[in-house]
């Protein structure tokens, strides 16, 4: 639920994204809505924009709010399930702890 987290400037770059209430390991933190794009929609895109898009199997998708704002982390608290589209809790996540996440299953863009 976008309820369920709260994005404000980050601890680790930019704006991030914070729990707004505690999740479980296991639990569903963010759903995504990526926007699957054409290499003439992504070209099109604004520089900004760009920072926001991911490639993964080939297809190239442009991030959300608030999913754009997950940063990565080499400790991260949510793992990427791209198939369900999604962030899982990979441990407990008090309130108000910035949500992170390790993308390494992004494509070479």
């Amino acid at each position: 639920m976008m309820s369920d987290v709260i994005i404000k400037k980050g601890k680790i770059f930019g704006k991030g994204v914070f729990a707004n209430k505690d999740f479980k390991k296991g639990e569903i933190v963010i759903n995504y809505n990526l926007k699957l794009l054409t290499k003439e929609n992504f070209y099109k895109l604004s520089k900004l924009e760009k920072s926001f898009v991911h490639k993964h199997w080939g297809k190239i998708y442009l991030y959300s709010s608030p999913e754009r704002y997950v940063n990565r982390s080499s400790n991260p608290n949510t793992i990427q399930d791209l198939k369900n589209k999604c962030d899982i809790a990979i441990k407990d996540i008090k309130k108000g702890k910035q949500i992170t996440t390790d993308s390494s299953k992004d494509d070479i863009l």
